[in-house]
């Protein structure tokens, strides 16, 4: 099958193997007893012989060829030319079916019959010679030619005294008898011998010769076969479906199996020793088994018949000189090899010599000083090395027992590691020690003993010592780096979190832990205006005055920036930990003076107490109460700086509410856009000089499926500090373009307002994400109003300018919102492209009166009229505010006096009724 992995092909074909055996010796069987007993009469025999022969012989010549489609080189031709050999004969077979049953003749010796049978004689032995072998060297090959000669030779006289012999003297018909008769056992001597010498050189390799040993099998039942049928024929008696025909099936069958044998997984790789060594007997005795059978058969030969012959006498001399050559071969290779064994053994010799001298030198000049010891410690061995790594004698330690030189800790330690090692021999421990050196100084060293007692070479127990000083000092480096600040060397997160567990792992009954987390109010501005440099400075000396103000007990770590943290143990309910915070904030009042500046730095200080921990976390269960309790501490220190700074605050578990309920508002609010709980309210713009809406802004309301309307108050500082707010940004302008366009802006005089956030303004793309919501929407640009605070102008100015830049260039309106309350100078309202001032609704709500918030609104607007903006008053919510931002020329306003943010369809209704402008009245 297509597909199919070769190790699956494989284990198929070793499964089917046996079952193949069994049918084909069944075949053969049942054949055997047909021809052998004569049942159902001549004719029957004949036509079985016949036909079973030409299919059997066919079907092994397409075993031999599918055999060598699974090879490659040498073994596909030679299986392949097996196959055509094979073939031929059935061709042959083929030929005598048609001469002896369909034309019904006699078939005559030599017949047409006899091409395709000696084929196989031609095809078979050049496919076994073929077959790929292992490559052998000149001696080696020669002696198998001469093995192969003296096997052949041996199997020739054997055939010429057994068979040529008889059928000489059995005459013949014609000049094409004789040699076609003697063609059928010599090539099946030669076809013999080739088997059984590469059947032998294959086992003597050590490799699989099941094949070759089948095939081998297969030839010798055919040469009986052949020799019955050479013999008959001589004599003029033979005829098919006799009992010779047996042995041309057993031929053909066992060939069919030799190329369905699967391949032995075990084959593939090389065979054990003991096979290798039978292997290579076999291989030597095989040609004197051969030559002994021969000259055995020509002593009885001669006791039997008395007769002298040429051919007998010249291939016994032949025999004599190939064994004479071989004896000679094989004693060239043997001095041969004992001069080249000698010659092994002498640079075996020098490489062991060198070899010494080398490990000497290495053990002498090593940097690991050797030492062999008794188990009662006694040195028997001291290496050079001594001298050079730890400075004393090594004639001084030999003799003297190890433990007495060393102090009563490391002695003890020594020899319980000694005791421990007796009994195991190879077995392997280490130690370290602290070892005096020479001139009076101690040093680290790491000793890995070994029980080499059982070793007559050595005969005691290994020490190899090393000097770990230098590692042991660069890792307590290394951990107190890993713990520490690299800047003020306090306790770091890490050092600090730990100690805080194991506080409250140690607390005892009547006492507390608390922990201060701090951080420093104004640092940032120290870094911006004067560097890095300075911070750090200013870093170190905070931490100076921590240790001061602190108690000797006290832990300061720093966490990192400007953040420090300072563990207390106090008793339970004393103000101990109060009374340090109070001191740090006392502390940093006084101004720090670095190079020739003063700074000033204040801190905000948190308090967390481990009684409030629950008691889950006291438990056990420190890690966790630690990460409670530092974390308890920073939500406290939040609640100071919101206080003003400079201060410090206790924590209580209503913090930890507030900030869950922060978290789970964050978590709602993510859902917000995708559950659709978002709506935009609209609030209208009067055109105060006509007293119509002029136009609309948009602002978002949540409705909570479970808390009800939240107040953007509530959720868009969280938007904002999470980033949602650019998302929640992009919704917003989406769906007011689209009802602007709903309303039919683009036949009206107006505009719609859309707040934008600094977030936003963060984002290079923000004028590219205004362009597609326009186009989208079909939202005409000159109709929409972008609003943003102050703070845009005043952060980034040159970045937040290219923005305004981009979006002007849009078509679409700015607007200044909550103006007068940040910082915006004159400066920047001349470099901004911006188009509204809208007056924040602090200033408006208190415009009825004479205040300084009243002049300052009439100022914004003189200003806006000055740089030729329109100005937008906020908060209007009663008539007189209303007249007053008439008169002051203000062009435009907003607030419940009109009409509170309301629905989209409520807004539309106050678009096209008026409803939202009572000043008309």
């Amino acid at each position: 099958m297509a597909g199919t992995s070769a190790p699956e092909g494989r284990r198929r074909l070793t499964r089917g193997w046996p079952g193949l055996c069994l049918v084909v010796a069944l075949v053969v069987l049942a054949i055997g007893v047909v021809l052998s007993t004569g049942v159902g009469g001549e004719r029957v025999s004949q036509s079985i012989s016949n036909v079973g022969l030409c299919l059997g012989a066919i079907t092994a010549a397409l075993a031999c060829l599918l055999r060598a489609r699974s090879y490659r080189g040498r073994a596909r031709w030679g299986w392949a030319l097996i196959g055509l050999g094979v073939l031929a004969w059935g061709l042959g077979q083929g030929a005598w079916v048609y001469l002896e049953s369909y034309r019904g003749d006699e078939v005559p010796f030599p017949s047409q019959a006899d091409i395709g049978y000696m084929g196989m004689v031609v095809f078979t032995p050049a496919g076994l010679l073929v077959l790929p072998s292992q490559a052998q060297a000149l001696a080696n090959r020669a002696r198998s030619v001469l093995d192969g000669l003296m096997v052949a030779t041996s199997l020739v006289l054997i055939a010429w005294i057994l068979i040529i012999t008889p059928m000489l003297n059995a005459g013949h018909d014609s000049m094409l008898a004789l040699p076609i008769s003697l063609a059928y056992p010599l090539g099946d001597v030669v076809i013999v011998t080739i088997v059984i010498y590469m059947t032998a050189l294959q086992r003597q390799q050590g490799r699989d010769f099941g094949r070759l040993a089948l095939v081998g099998a297969g030839v010798v039942a055919f040469a009986i076969s052949d020799i019955g049928y050479a013999y008959l024929n001589l004599i003029g008696i033979y005829q098919s479906g006799g009992v010779t025909d047996i042995g041309w099936f057993a031929g053909f069958s066992l060939i069919l199996l030799a190329a369905r044998k699967p391949a032995d997984a075990a084959t593939d790789t090389s065979g054990s020793d003991a096979e290798a060594v039978e292997g290579a007997q076999i291989g030597v005795l095989l040609p004197y088994v051969a030559v002994l059978a021969a000259l055995a058969i020509t002593v009885v030969w001669f006791a039997r018949t008395g007769q002298s012959n040429a051919f007998v006498a010249y291939t016994r001399s032949a025999l004599i000189l190939l064994m004479v050559g071989r004896q000679l071969l094989t004693l060239l290779e043997n001095r041969s090899l004992t001069r080249n064994l000698e010659g092994r053994v002498a640079d075996r010799t020098a490489e062991l010599s060198a070899s010494e001298q080398r490990f000497h030198a290495l053990v002498q000049h090593s940097t690991d000083v050797v030492t062999v010891v008794s188990p009662e410690s006694e040195v028997l061995y001291q290496s050079e090395s001594l001298q050079r790594v730890f400075g004393a004698s090594p004639q001084r330690l030999t003799g003297r027992r190890l433990t007495d030189m060393l102090t009563p800790a490391a002695a003890a330690t020594l020899a319980e590691a000694l005791r421990s090692l007796g009994g195991r021999p190879y077995a392997t421990t280490s130690i370290e020690l602290t070892l005096h050196r020479g001139d009076g100084g101690y040093r680290q060293a790491e000793i890995t003993i070994t029980n080499l007692l059982g070793d007559p070479s050595v005969g005691g127990l290994v020490l190899n010592t090393r000097d770990i000083s230098e590692r042991k000092l660069l890792q307590e480096q290394l951990v107190h780096e890993a713990y520490h600040d690299g800047l003020t060397q306090l306790a770091n997160r890490a050092l600090f979190r730990e100690q805080v567990s194991e506080a409250l792992d140690a607390r005892a009954e009547g006492e507390d832990v608390t922990v201060l987390f701090l951080d420093l109010d104004g640092f940032k501005e120290v870094n911006d205006s004067l560097g890095h440099l300075a911070g750090d400075q200013l870093l170190v000396r905070v931490a100076d005055r921590l240790r001061a103000a602190v108690r000797a007990d006290d832990i300061v770590a720093r966490f990192g920036g400007d953040e420090f943290a300072v563990l207390i143990a106090a008793p339970l309910g004393a103000p101990d930990a109060e009374q340090v915070a109070q001191r740090i904030v006392d502390s940093l009042h006084d101004p720090f003076r670095i190079d020739t500046r003063e700074m000033h730095v204040q801190a905000s200080i948190g308090l967390a107490a481990g009684a409030l921990l629950a008691d889950a976390l006291l438990n056990g269960q420190g890690e966790a109460g630690a990460d409670q309790l530092m974390r308890n501490a920073d939500l406290a220190m939040y609640r100071a700086k919101e206080a003003g700074g400079s201060g410090w605050a206790s924590y209580h578990p209503q913090m930890l509410a507030g900030l869950v309920e922060r978290l789970e508002l964050e978590a709602d609010l993510r859902l917000a856009l995708e559950r659709g709980e978002l709506e935009l309210y609209y609030q209208p713009s009067i055109d105060l000089a006509d007293n119509r809406v002029s136009g609309f802004e948009a602002l978002v309301r949540w409705q909570h499926p479970t808390r009800g309307m939240i107040s953007p108050l509530d959720f868009i500082p969280i938007a904002e500090a999470t980033g949602l707010i650019v998302p929640l940004g992009h919704w917003v302008l989406t769906e007011a373009c689209r009802q602007a366009v709903a309303w039919g802006v683009r036949e009206q005089d107006l505009r719609m307002a859309v707040n934008v956030s600094v977030r936003q303004f963060d984002r290079i793309d923000l004028a590219a994400v205004v362009a597609e919501v326009l186009a989208e929407t079909g939202m005409p640009a000159d109709k929409l109003c972008l609003e943003m605070t102050e703070s845009v102008l005043m952060t980034d100015t040159e970045e937040n300018l290219e923005q305004l830049v981009r979006l002007k260039a849009l078509g679409v309106s700015l607007a200044i919102d909550d103006f007068g309350t940040g910082y915006s100078s004159l400066a920047y309202l001349r470099r901004f492209p911006v188009d509204t001032l809208k007056i924040d609704r602090s200033f408006v709500e208190r415009i009825g009166a004479q205040t300084d918030d009243a002049a300052l609104a009439r100022t914004i607007v003189q200003l806006g009229q000055s740089l030729n903006m329109s100005t937008v008053a906020e908060g209007v919510e009663e008539y007189g505010q209303l007249a007053a931002l008439r008169a002051m020329g203000c062009r435009f306003a907003q607030g419940f006096y009109f009409s509170p943010p309301v629905p989209a369809a409520v807004a539309g209704r106050l678009l096209h009724d008026g409803s939202a402008t009572p000043a008309a009245v």
